[in-house]
């Protein structure tokens, strides 16, 4: 009970030193707010502060959201950085999400507090909120009723003992520059141009086509992936050697390859714009250089049909004996060959160029040239790799007890990519897919022999009417209709 009495006696006189020390601070700046001078008073909370600082190992940088009336990329570039960075457990989060297509994005509450290392370092990171009051000229306004209107102003606080301080400016904040803009490059929204006179009109581009999905030869694609990485990465290289930084490409083949699939799958895997430029929407030289050098970098420039979209030859030929006037600037294939690999080639860097066509032979030995198209890719019948993808893409399977019998007759049947795709899209159920597979092939296969030409749909018709045939004469699916008309 004694020590008890004790303890009580300690609190009650630790509690009265506190509130006199208290009264005394309290008395103290009364007296000096009264006495000094508000300048005196100025300089020596300042002195203080400084005094302070200079004690303290910690040093602060500060991250204003804005610059002037500028937004500040730092900031941007900070907040996108953390989010990847940021603990779900904190107490506070802020959650956010402006496009459907996008997941939710985390980033902190105001006054929260996280942790960050780099290179064996500890920041610490704050997000500091503050109203900045501020007088308008204008009438009603501001949110206060005399003009007045409050500004919320955001900034980031990194925190670091004072022996990082070089590593914070020159490698952390660097660092947090070139992962957020990475970051960005692989989370934004493709866009796909098209050119109507003079000037690009743009759309969000969502084509879901990818080199994983996308039914080709697997060399053939590695082949084009590996060119692309290369290309990407050789921006002094081309500097070194003098040539502008682009890359052609020539698709050929016949239609339903995959020529329009693997354009998407190379924006989707460098994530540039596509600038899809119709030609024929084109009448002058100078309106094609306009489009031309107002495409952005990191973009693929498209002309797809390049041997049917303009008569670019027979329309220089043309000129010679035409009657027109001889200062009309037409689009010539001259015109746009300088664009290509001439001294307009330039006017951008990091720029992939892609001609298709369905008849390589119909084009302008000129155009095929390295340096113009480096790199041409044929795009041919469906074969029994880019089958199984397909298969893969639409049925999620990897094997089937009719993929030897549907890769035999592949082998033999010229059929585009686009048509087995169109089959097997026809039913849900993986087993009826494949023996509709099975029989459109060797409809496709018979009708070859007769030296007829038929599409998906007259072919699908007929098998229909068979199916129809077999079922009134009791005719089992998986037996030949020929077998059974011998019975």
């Amino acid at each position: 009970m004694a020590s008890y009495d004790k303890a009580i006696e300690s609190y009650k006189r630790a509690v009265t030193t506190a509130a006199s020390l208290a009264a005394s601070a309290m008395l103290v700046r009364g007296v000096v707010n009264e006495l000094v001078p508000y300048e005196v008073r100025d300089l020596l909370f300042s002195g203080v502060g400084y005094l302070r600082s200079r004690m303290s190992s910690q040093h602060t940088v500060i991250i204003e959201e804005t610059e002037g009336w500028t937004n500040n990329q730092l900031y941007d570039a900070v907040r996108t950085y953390l989010a990847t960075r940021i603990n779900t457990d904190m107490q506070r989060l802020r959650v956010s999400r402006v496009d459907e297509t996008k997941s939710m994005m985390f980033s902190m509450e105001e006054g929260e507090e996280m942790a960050d290392v780099h290179e064996g370092s500890e920041f610490r990171w704050r997000l500091v909120c503050r109203d900045n009051s501020s007088s308008s000229n204008g009438n009603g306004n501001g949110r206060g009723g005399n003009g007045n209107y409050r500004l919320e102003v955001r900034s980031f606080e990194m925190s670091f003992h004072k022996k990082h301080k070089d590593k914070a400016l020159n490698s952390y904040l660097p660092h947090i520059l070139a992962t957020a803009k990475k970051i960005k490059d692989q989370d934004r929204t493709l866009k796909i141009y098209m050119n109507e006179g003079e000037s690009w009109f743009a759309i969000d581009l969502h084509h879901p086509s990818t080199f994983t999905t996308l039914a080709m030869d697997h060399k053939q694609k590695q082949s084009v992936m590996d060119d692309l990485e290369r290309f990407i990465k050789r921006k002094e290289y081309y500097k070194k050697i003098g040539k502008a930084w682009k890359r052609g490409y020539l698709l050929y083949g016949p239609p339903g390859t995959g020529k329009s699939s693997l354009i998407a799958a190379m924006a989707n895997y460098l994530k540039f714009d596509v600038y899809d430029l119709e030609l024929t929407e084109v009448n002058w030289n100078s309106t094609l250089r306009r489009l031309l050098i107002g495409m952005t970098n990191r973009s693929i420039l498209v002309i797809e049909d390049i041997d049917c979209t303009l008569e670019l030859q027979q329309r220089e030929e043309g000129q010679e004996s035409s009657k027109s006037n001889p200062s009309e600037d037409k689009v010539t294939l001259s015109g746009l060959l300088n664009f290509v690999d001439g001294l307009w080639s330039t006017s951008g860097e990091e720029r992939i160029i892609v001609f298709t066509t369905n008849y390589k032979e119909r084009l302008d030995p000129a155009l095929l040239r390295p340096g113009r198209m480096d790199m041409h890719v044929h795009m041919g019948y469906c074969c029994p790799e880019s089958f199984r993808i397909l298969a893969s893409n639409y049925h999620s399977i990897d094997n089937h007890a009719t993929y030897p019998e549907i890769e035999e007759l592949i082998k033999e049947v010229m059929v585009t990519p686009a048509e087995v795709a169109e089959v097997l899209m026809r039913n849900d159920d993986t087993d009826v897919a494949l023996e509709g597979l099975i029989l459109f092939l060797k409809r496709k296969k018979d009708v070859g022999k007769e030296g007829k030409a038929e599409n998906v749909e007259q072919v699908v018709k007929a098998e229909e009417t068979e199916k129809e045939t077999m079922k009134k004469n009791d005719v089992p699916e998986n037996q030949d209709p020929q077998d059974a008309s011998k019975e």
